[in-house]
């Protein structure tokens, strides 16, 4: 709850601040060059980013904010053209090494948390294809799904979850990832989208359904042209 409060609170900053821009340029009190920076493509996927870091994604937080920079330099000051045909190179040089880190972050935390490998947690990574998985953990604790120009279905229908609930953390960049779950367990939303969604399929069904609250998967991560969907069937 205080983690949504702050994500409304930060909201309603950035809503107040693009309405006071929009009113002084409306007077004339600021150039019409800096209200058009300031409420630009750029600063979105920087903002986004902010609420990322600020909800815990620091991983995709910071890759929105580099890229949201990155293209944001050349409209306030001249870049040569050498430099610019650099910037996708950069790019992709700065989200590898972001994936790398993360990667070597959350493998440091389940070690720690299980002594070695363990069945009830997955990591898979997905570029350029499509793969259907079907988990049938007793102890279910989450995992890692990445898909780049691909796609990722989990099946968990079969499935336990832990006693602590379980975590999913999802990349999906020109991709997507997808979850079937019984219809008792509670799917909570954490998921930052650009240019994509986050879905709940299980329609009517799941409305008429008691979901039990202690049956908790937490899905978490950012997708990229991209999106996440959970469905029963």
């Amino acid at each position: 709850m205080e983690n949504k409060g702050n994500k409304r609170f930060y909201f309603g900053i950035t809503l107040i601040a693009i309405g006071g821009i929009l009113i002084l340029e409306r007077l004339n009190l600021i150039p019409w060059s800096l209200a058009d920076l300031l409420i630009s493509w750029q600063m979105l996927l920087i903002a986004i980013g902010v609420f990322s870091l600020i909800g815990g994604n620091r991983t995709g937080g910071t890759i929105l904010i580099v890229i949201g920079g990155f293209f944001l330099v050349p409209e306030m000051i001249d870049v040569p053209n050498e430099i610019r045909r650099l910037y996708w190179p950069m790019i992709l040089v700065a989200i590898g090494a972001a994936l790398l880190f993360r990667h070597n972050g959350c493998q440091s935390r389940m070690e720690r948390g299980t002594g070695g490998e363990d069945i009830n947690q997955f990591d898979d990574f997905v570029i350029f294809g499509g793969r259907e998985i079907f988990i049938n953990a007793q102890e279910l604790k989450g995992g890692r799904a990445t898909s780049i120009f691909g796609g990722i279905e989990y099946d968990f229908r079969q499935a336990k979850l832990s006693p602590q609930g379980a975590f999913v953390d999802t990349i999906s960049v020109f991709g997507g990832c997808g979850i079937k779950v019984p219809l008792d367990w509670n799917v909570r939303n954490e998921v930052t989208t650009v240019f994509g969604a986050f879905t709940d399929k299980r329609g009517d069904t799941f409305q008429h359904s008691q979901y039990d609250p202690s049956k908790t998967i937490v899905i978490r991560g950012f997708t990229i042209f991209g999106g996440f969907e959970v469905k029963h069937v």
